[in-house]
């Protein structure tokens, strides 16, 4: 019997010794046997990057607003109150005023300071619907309302300068001290950098 007949097809092919399994050829990968770990694919049902702050499935908790902005926000509620009562009183006073006026005669020469009063009763109205509003819109607001919290602070240090000169010593100089200091307190909280990326922050 004959190992090395080329013609027999139940005989090993050449180059291999009998007895022995055939080997797969080299540089080829063998039928039925692994030539390596395969690339981990990515699986389906599982996140491949992690969550990012702020979207549904991350892993960081909402920002909780800056503690010196929290107190900036009581101080426009509590200025609100006083702009409001401040108005209604004048605007009180101002009216049994010019009420008296027409009752002795005098009403003409007095309109225009009877007007003049109306107008800061109504300013002062409209200052404490707007201090409320900024203070209400600290939580869900944009950078419009920290630029407009900003412009308003400033006019309030501007106007609280101004009484504190002008006021004698008096009841004057004492409201503008009072307002200068709550002012200084809403701009500083405005042009920090907690402020900022406060009212940056993604909305979802």
């Amino acid at each position: 019997m004959s190992f090395g007949d080329p013609n027999n097809p139940y005989g090993p092919p050449p180059g291999q010794q009998p007895g022995y399994p055939p080997q797969p050829p080299q540089g080829q990968p063998g039928y039925g046997y692994p030539q390596g770990v395969p690339q981990q694919q990515p699986g389906y049902g599982y996140p491949q990057q992690p969550g990012y702050p702020g979207y549904p499935g991350g892993n960081h908790m909402p920002a909780e607003m800056p503690g010196l902005m929290k107190t900036a926000r009581v101080l426009l509620f509590v200025l609100a109150g006083f702009q409001l009562l401040f108005g209604v009183i004048a605007g009180i006073a101002v009216g049994a005023a010019q009420d008296v006026s027409n009752g002795v005669g005098s009403g003409d020469a007095t309109d225009t300071l009877a007007g003049l009063g109306f107008l800061i009763a109504a300013l002062m109205l409209g200052l404490g619907a707007l201090s409320i509003f900024l203070g209400v819109k600290f939580k869900t607001g944009g950078s419009g309302i920290r630029v407009t919290t900003i412009v308003y602070a400033s006019l309030m240090i501007l106007g609280g300068l101004v009484n504190t000169v002008q006021g004698g010593g008096g009841s004057g100089t004492f409201g503008g001290l009072i307002s200068l200091a709550i002012a200084g307190i809403i701009l500083a909280s405005m042009v920090n950098g907690a402020a900022s990326a406060w009212f940056n922050r993604p909305r979802y």
